[in-house]
């Protein structure tokens, strides 16, 4: 649902009665991942996807359905040998869609409502719905804060005509407290995944499952050295959805009139920039300069970041002089595997857009899990399970 956030918060605003689905569950080689969601209002507008379009006009028809009934529903679709005219995935996978209505005075259309406003003003949320147990709980939603405070809850009195399947009384505050902590532990790491608990909140149970989706602020991309690469290095980083930061120590270079698309240009000594600026697990560093008064200094403190990526630009023979400074200056060798250098993947890239997409492949396949090999005649997933910007994965428990 939070992948679609600007537009329902939009709804929400305008009084809209909706329906969404939601892909909860997936198995081989399904197209979208958990949290991607399909909505459907009651003029019958839609907006998002749930399988590219191997499955959304039935995923429609039942959003139509939701909104009449009320009724939150879970439904399977895969591949059917048995039958070819079955609605299903083309590529042979499964998934589960779990079909809300959100429509106005329901007691989840506030959660939600605040959860879609946070995502849509880049504030971090996550949202934590029930999507497999008892029918009375199904749709069932908790909104949790960064600082760990939550809205709704996943339990209470059950519906008059679903009785004594909801979980106990005794139980409810303990299943939001739990659900509420693995959620925080989630967010920080911007995760979405499926979560395995006991209707009492206990984590050896599985009496229910859960989707957590997380909704983080962009990860940061920042490219050091404005040089014309770099140009075109913003570019793709902003296409590929990272809130890019550009830093030179050079006031010539480093302009807003060079880098136009950059969400911000630092006119600073890289190093010292990087240790004044925040980063995290899903940062990207990607140096540029190719000048060791820049990069030993600044690649001795990047090494030793919690990033997701440091790549150096260079030729071979730059490599290996890098290699010996950053040694000279006490960066171990288990600190000097993590640096990607030369910068890239092997395109035969030559102009610097396309030395943008080298750079920028390379940062996807490190993130997913790609091996970086033609997909023709490879005998690999297409679709991996690494780890993506939003986070996705499965979480049964939590140490």
């Amino acid at each position: 649902m939070l992948d679609i956030a600007a537009e329902l918060h939009r709804w929400c605003e305008e009084g809209r009665d909706f329906a969404v689905a939601t892909v909860v569950a997936v198995g081989g080689s399904a197209p979208r991942q958990p949290g991607a969601a399909l909505a459907v209002d009651t003029e019958g507008a839609a907006i998002g996807s749930v399988s590219g379009g191997c499955v959304e006009g039935a995923v429609y028809d039942l959003c139509q359905q939701a909104l009449q009934t009320g009724a939150t529903v879970r439904e399977s679709f895969g591949y059917s040998d048995e039958d070819a005219f079955a609605v299903g995935l083309t590529c042979g996978g499964v998934i589960d869609i779990l079909v809300t209505p959100v429509r106005v005075g329901d007691p989840a259309r506030t959660v939600c409502a605040t959860a879609l406003a946070a995502a849509a003003r880049g504030r971090a949320a996550a949202l934590a719905r029930i999507t497999r147990g008892p029918d009375a709980l199904l749709g069932r939603t908790l909104l949790v804060h960064p600082d760990g405070t939550h809205e709704g809850t996943l339990g209470g009195a059950p519906a008059q005509d679903a009785p004594v399947q909801d979980v106990p009384a005794r139980g409810t505050a303990g299943l939001d407290r739990t659900v509420a902590g693995v959620a925080r532990a989630m967010l920080d790491s911007g995760r979405t995944g499926t979560v395995a608990v006991g209707a009492d909140g206990s984590l050896c149970g599985e009496s229910l499952e859960l989707l957590v989706e997380s909704s983080v602020p962009p990860p940061r991309m920042i490219v050091f050295g404005a040089i014309d690469f770099a140009a075109a290095l913003v570019r793709v980083g902003k296409f590929l959805g990272y809130h890019v930061t550009v830093c030179d120590a050079r006031p010539v270079f480093a302009t807003a009139g060079r880098f136009p698309e950059a969400d911000e240009v630092v006119v600073d000594w890289p190093h010292r920039y990087l240790d004044a600026t925040e980063v995290d697990a899903r940062t990207v560093l990607c140096v540029l300069t190719h000048d060791a008064k820049f990069d030993i200094p600044l690649l001795q403190r990047a090494l030793r970041l919690p990033v997701a990526y440091v790549g150096a630009m260079g030729s071979r023979r730059t490599h290996l002089d890098r290699l010996g400074r950053l040694r000279d200056v006490g960066v171990s060798e288990l600190e000097l595997a993590r640096l990607r250098s030369p910068i890239g993947l092997d395109l035969g890239a030559r102009t610097p857009e396309e030395t943008a997409l080298s750079i920028a492949a390379e940062i996807v396949a490190n993130r997913r899990g790609g091996s970086g090999v033609p997909l023709t005649g490879a005998h690999t997933p297409i679709h991996h399970d690494g780890e993506p910007l939003a986070g996705q994965g499965r979480f049964d428990s939590v140490a």
